[in-house]
């Protein structure tokens, strides 16, 4: 794998660095697919939510009134569970293991490695979306509001928590990544507006739920996937603050060893 992307190119240099970054990232897809951990936490968990709250009846199960209200909120929790824990915590045993070491012999920067990541990331959340959307269809919902601004919340939810999970992978010793990105999963759910509404939260505790990446990538989902209502400024606000952020830093800090 690793001399395959420190390969020279016919010119006589190394590959350029894009096509290292294409190169790792497929390999980091193949990867993801194959853990079985990866599998369960990015595409049977969120589905398993889907199908449970909806057979239960949404109303007095998860707080929201119909699938189509649900939906915003279990497809942010996929994106969540993809970027922060999945990615993050694989990641920080890559680097406790020797296996990032090597890559800093070959064109992969710090910045092409969180890329490659996020772009195999990407084509993971492709299958959850196309299953959880298969999910919701059965149940009677149709594609409607704004579907570009949802898909681009999707992208901005990935970055925003893929560059956390990078974060804490590149700095944090792996046992440290894996309790802390399975504390902020718990935190994100139970504050994030995925599940259960914010409303019911004191109001204080609402104020600072509302900034956190969680409640602003499930708040944004929700409208713009609901016809005729505004796309909420603040809540892409602050998921724009945070899918600049997290990549930025983790592609900063990150250590190789």
């Amino acid at each position: 794998m690793i001399a395959a992307q420190g390969r020279a190119s016919p010119g006589g240099g190394r590959a350029p660095f894009a096509r290292a970054v294409l190169a790792h990232a497929w390999i980091e897809l193949l990867l993801m697919l194959r853990r079985g951990e990866s599998v369960l936490i990015t595409l049977v968990v969120p589905s398993g939510l889907l199908l449970f709250f909806a057979a239960l009846g949404l109303p007095g199960a998860s707080g929201f009134g119909t699938i189509g209200s649900l939906l915003p909120g279990i497809l942010a929790l996929a994106v969540l569970a993809s970027g922060l824990v999945s990615l993050g915590i694989a990641t920080a045993f890559e680097r406790q293991d020797g296996v990032l070491k090597r890559l800093g012999a070959t064109p992969l920067t710090r910045g092409g490695l969180v890329l490659a990541k996020l772009l195999a990331l990407l084509g993971v959340e492709a299958a959850q979306l196309g299953l959880l959307v298969a999910i919701a269809s059965a149940y009677g919902w149709r594609p409607a509001g704004a579907l570009g601004w949802a898909l681009a919340a999707l992208l901005l939810g990935t970055a925003a928590f893929a560059g956390l999970g990078l974060a804490m992978a590149g700095t944090l010793r792996a046992e440290a990544t894996l309790a802390g990105a399975n504390g902020l999963f718990l935190v994100f759910v139970l504050f994030g507006g995925m599940l259960f509404p914010l409303d019911g939260l004191p109001a204080w505790l609402a104020q600072v739920a509302h900034l956190l990446p969680a409640a602003a990538l499930a708040e944004t989902l929700r409208a713009a996937l609901t016809p005729g209502a505004p796309v909420p400024g603040m809540s892409g606000l602050v998921l724009l603050a945070w899918a600049v952020a997290g990549p930025v830093v983790a592609a900063r800090t990150f250590r190789w060893e």
